[in-house]
């Protein structure tokens, strides 16, 4: 959205050149003083070019607070926003504050701009990208609040789905039991946490239950029938997906919770090809989620396949809705998910003290207390310097005797040598202790230790119980490639060929990432993987 203060990236300077070859992709038309050209809440809008006079952009005006101009452009600026790009509804409305002249162009149409135009592409998707995080810090993010107790574990996955989908929005916490503002509106406890959708109130929400609302869950198109879904949101997954969009096929990327998977969680990756800084798993994955955007992969999330299965020549793709995906392939990039400490009251402290990441979100609820990290591989090493680095005593807790087994070099020197943190080689957790949160941790070879926040990564099972008719080995991990048993062969011969490279015991289904036997549980492996996975979709669909 376009105001002079803004800055110049979010209103880039079009040459005539530039501007003349924006309009061939709108629709002209006349539009009067006042006249709405999108409302929030729209599930379809355009973007907007403006030619002629200025349009103001609105957040209307919600119960607890007035209308706010967010700004106000005009001739020569275009008006959207990143929502256009994934499907989002409007969520800020747009009305001329003069008589002008607009060209409308579809999302369909944007759509072709960035396949076709390469200098507007770039020029446009910086502009939304800058429109985004500039949003995120006023007005705008009101449309959508989330209330919840702070500890609850319910509020820090709604919280953690907005976060991890770039959505414009703000959070309240609460204390436990308490109802904040929300007193003598109707809403109780039980209710928490209620999410506010343009002032409507939304309660006991939950992630799939906003996409709904936001537009963001999958919408089958007709009969559809689309070339590559990847199920799996994680390094592999987005990949796959990326480099799949940008070789032309149609494709959809499903993710249960989010974009991002375990590499999301990750505080600092240090040796990723391109970062000799290191660089943070959130930012890694925001930037590759704006690349499937970018490329126009269609991206669902909150949404969970629970069934692959052949159909004729296709593949459908079963979600816990019961709507159904027709593919001609698929990538399953599912990843694992966390394993847990066999202990009494873990349940309990799940929602007050248990994390399984180690980010801004969760550091914000163990700020400059004394914490737990329990694990010995890289992610653990990582969440310790993260959290003491940002005020928080740690207590690394490692099984094994030898903290470099599984352990990078370089994060075990820094370990080493930072006072903050104090290593526990060959120890366990054996209790957890707490009212409503989690206060204490013991260790067996120490004994209790105050603790706001046990931060658990232990590693994790892969995510394919819900693939009940491809070949996994015992563990779980879904054979490809040479790998697939023998005896699963056989329905091969029809087609005069093995399985591809990735490919798994059913034809024109493949694996990748941290999901895949034989994988090497690495970003960069798993980046590798998902897009060399590419390579054998295009070979089987030209088969």
């Amino acid at each position: 959205m376009e105001n002079d203060n803004l800055d110049p990236i979010q209103r880039p300077d079009l040459t005539d050149a530039q501007w003349e070859r924006l309009l061939d992709f709108g629709t002209p038309q006349d539009v009067a003083a006042g006249e709405y050209l999108f409302r929030s809440g729209d599930r379809e809008y355009d973007m907007i070019l403006v030619e002629s006079g200025e349009l103001e952009v609105v957040r209307d005006s919600l119960w607890w607070v007035e209308e706010a101009v967010i700004a106000r452009p005009g001739p020569r600026s275009f008006v959207g926003e990143l929502g256009l790009l994934n499907g989002q509804g409007a969520f800020l409305s747009a009305r001329m504050s003069t008589p002008g002249r607009v060209s409308m162009v579809t999302r369909t149409d944007l759509r072709r701009l960035m396949s076709e135009d390469d200098e507007l592409c770039d020029l446009i998707l910086h502009a939304l990208w800058a429109r985004r995080e500039s949003l995120r810090k006023g007005p705008a993010a009101l449309t959508l609040k989330l209330v919840g107790p702070t500890s609850s574990r319910d509020f820090l996955s709604l919280r953690r789905f907005a976060e991890r989908l770039d959505l414009v929005h703000s959070a309240v916490e609460l204390q436990p039991g308490e109802l904040g503002s929300l007193t003598g509106h109707g809403i109780t406890v039980d209710d928490l946490p209620v999410a506010f959708i343009q002032g409507e109130p939304l309660l006991r929400a939950t992630p799939g239950m906003v996409a709904e609302r936001l537009g963001l869950s999958y919408q089958a198109n007709g009969d559809e029938i689309v070339d590559l879904v990847v199920v799996g949101g994680g390094p592999a997954g987005l990949a796959a997906a990326i480099y799949g969009a940008s070789e032309g096929l149609s494709t959809v990327l499903l993710d249960a919770v989010a974009p991002g998977g375990q590499a999301a969680a990750t505080s600092r990756i240090e040796n990723f090809l391109g970062f000799p800084f290191g660089v943070s798993g959130r930012d890694l994955i925001g930037q590759a989620s704006l690349q499937a955007l970018k490329f126009g992969v269609r991206v669902y999330a909150p949404c969970e396949a629970v069934k692959l299965e052949p159909a004729d020549e296709l593949l459908d793709v079963t979600l816990t809705d019961g709507r159904i995906i027709r593919t001609r392939t698929a990538i399953v990039t599912s990843g694992a998910a966390y394993r847990r400490l066999e202990l009494d009251r873990w349940s309990d402290f799940e929602r007050a003290g248990i994390y399984y990441a180690a980010t801004q979100l969760e550091l914000r609820q163990v700020m400059e207390s004394p914490v737990v990290v329990v694990g010995g591989a890289n992610s653990a090493g990582q969440a310790s310097l993260y959290l003491a680095a940002n005020g928080c005593p740690v207590r690394l807790v490692v099984r094994g005797q030898d903290l470099g087994a599984r352990m990078s070099s370089y994060l075990v020197e820094r370990l080493m040598e930072d006072p903050r943190v104090e290593i526990h080689t060959g120890s366990r957790i054996v209790g957890l202790d707490g009212e409503e949160a989690l206060e204490r941790v013991s260790i067996d070879t120490v004994g209790d230790v105050d603790a706001r926040g046990l931060f658990c990564f232990i590693g994790a099972e892969p995510a394919t119980s819900w693939l009940t008719m491809l070949d996994r080995d015992q563990d779980g991990f879904i054979r490809t490639g040479t790998d697939v048993a023998a005896q699963t062969l056989q329905q091969w011969q029809h087609l005069g060929r093995e399985p591809l490279p990735f490919e798994t015991s059913t034809p024109r289904v493949f694996a990748a990432g941290d999901v895949r036997r034989g994988s090497m549980k690495r970003v960069a492996a798993a980046v590798g993987e998902g897009s060399s996975a590419v390579a054998s979709v295009h070979r089987a669909l030209a088969s």
